[in-house]
């Protein structure tokens, strides 16, 4: 199998490749995961959560993230590694990302590896060679650290079951929204190719927690759950079109994360955009991860966010606000008696604050200096609350008004607050303010 691996680089040189070439796959985020080590390997997987920006406790975390090989036997439109393209190409072979994964994380590099990979030769030859790679990791390196990798569309269900006993989190990317632009961009994929690891995966995973509730020595199969990337802008959807499937791959694969990726592009194709002049969608995949979030965590259904007749979101406000602007009738909300859920749906108020307010208002009703301590943004949230029945500024519950003020980045109080200068307001903006010795008013 070995004979197949490109030789005749040395390991920096690969990694100079490899690890460039990993930087379009934005799925290398992880949470909530506890692998339990023995106390003699090396590495360990904290429930704090892994990945390349700040953990939980406020350390900075960071996974080695690595192709196996850019080699790639298809020619999807939007890669940099398609098989038409004129760039260097290389192999790690299996010992080589376990060196540098031991040799990193003994160095404090790192806590983590990420490994995805082109496909060379085929799915399952491709699958073999990252099964290898961290079956040795595991048991030659003795590594108890955070892995994820990066399931095979077409390989061999064995070989992804194997694979997922080693890995804590694994991710199939579906690459772009629809079938039909996986058609045009990627002729050489299918859908159905995509979503069939995937759905076994999900099934595998909930046969593995039901062995874990019997023999809790039972081996643990993806324990982080498994996530997918789609990327933005490389083709027509909207927006609508793109939460609907989120939301679909949510409910149908229990996924963990669905990430966003603004089209880059690395390619000069007839079939793809041209967005030289105005670079990446960026501001728009900001504006869905958003969307997301909502999704997942303030109990928003996507036909509540957007619609046929209003498909895309306004990049200049945060999707939450655009929902509160086209339902200003369940506005204002008084936080003194309205439920957890109505509270959520406050621009301003997020889940925590939400359960907050719930909880201090026990002791007695809260004012706005009590919402600002509690960390709601009043900025956005004072257009849609009452405290006791009173507005933070004397402000109008209208469409084109609210949307103004918001949008309105310069230092300026909403209009109609006379007599108050955007230093008072400031107070209630800056989470970080020390209000000791202030007066609140």
């Amino acid at each position: 199998m070995m004979d197949r691996i490109v030789e005749g680089m040395s390991l920096y040189e690969k990694l100079n490749i490899l690890s460039d070439a990993a930087k379009y796959d934005v799925s290398c985020t992880s949470s909530g995961v506890d692998r339990q080590g023995d106390g003699k390997g090396m590495g360990n997987c904290r429930k704090a959560g892994i990945c390349h920006s700040f953990s939980a406790d406020g350390r900075c975390i960071s996974l080695l993230k690595i192709l196996f090989t850019n080699e790639c036997i298809y020619d999807c439109k939007y890669c940099i590694n398609r098989a038409s393209n004129d760039v260097p190409r290389t192999s790690f072979t299996p010992e080589e990302v376990c060196t540098l994964t031991m040799e990193f994380y003994r160095r404090n590099y790192i806590e983590g590896l990420f490994l995805s990979s082109g496909i060379l030769k085929s799915p399952d030859y491709t699958m073999e060679l990252i099964y290898a790679t961290l079956y040795r990791l595991r048991y030659v390196c003795n590594f108890q650290g955070y892995i994820h990798v990066k399931a095979i569309p077409g390989a061999d269900q064995r070989l992804i079951r194997l694979t997922g006993y080693l890995a804590d989190r694994m991710s199939v990317n579906i690459e772009l929204p629809t079938a039909e632009s996986l058609r045009l961009l990627a002729p050489h994929k299918s859908r159905k190719n995509i979503l069939a690891p995937m759905r076994y995966v999900q099934e595998k995973s909930k046969e593995n927690r039901q062995e874990i509730a019997l023999y809790r020595s039972a081996p643990r199969f993806v324990p982080a759950g498994q996530s997918t990337q789609m990327i933005i802008g490389a083709t027509p959807e909207s927006d609508y079109q793109i939460l609907n499937v989120t939301e679909a791959l949510y409910k149908k694969f229990d996924l963990k994360r669905v990430f966003f990726s603004a089209f880059v592009p690395v390619n000069e194709d007839k079939a793809l955009p041209s967005i030289r002049d105005q670079g990446p969608p960026l501001l728009r995949e900001h504006r869905l991860y958003q969307a997301d979030w909502l999704l997942r965590f303030y109990h928003f259904k996507a036909s509540e966010l957007l619609d046929e007749e209003n498909p895309n979101f306004n990049v200049f406000l945060d999707p939450k606000c655009c929902w509160a602007l086209k339902h200003l009738e369940e506005f204002p909300v008084e936080v003194n008696r309205a439920d957890y859920y109505t509270l959520l749906r406050v621009p301003g108020i997020g889940y925590k604050s939400a359960g907050r307010i719930v909880k201090a208002r026990r002791m007695g009703n809260l004012n706005f200096d009590d919402l600002k301590k509690i960390g709601v943004v009043l900025k956005r949230a004072l257009y849609f609350i009452t405290c006791s029945g009173k507005m933070m500024y004397p402000v109008r519950i209208e469409e084109d008004y609210i949307t103004r003020n918001l949008m309105n980045t310069k230092e300026k109080l909403p209009e109609g607050a006379d007599g108050m200068t955007f230093r008072q307001l400031s107070l209630f903006d800056d989470v970080n303010t020390d209000l000791k010795g202030m007066s609140t008013g």
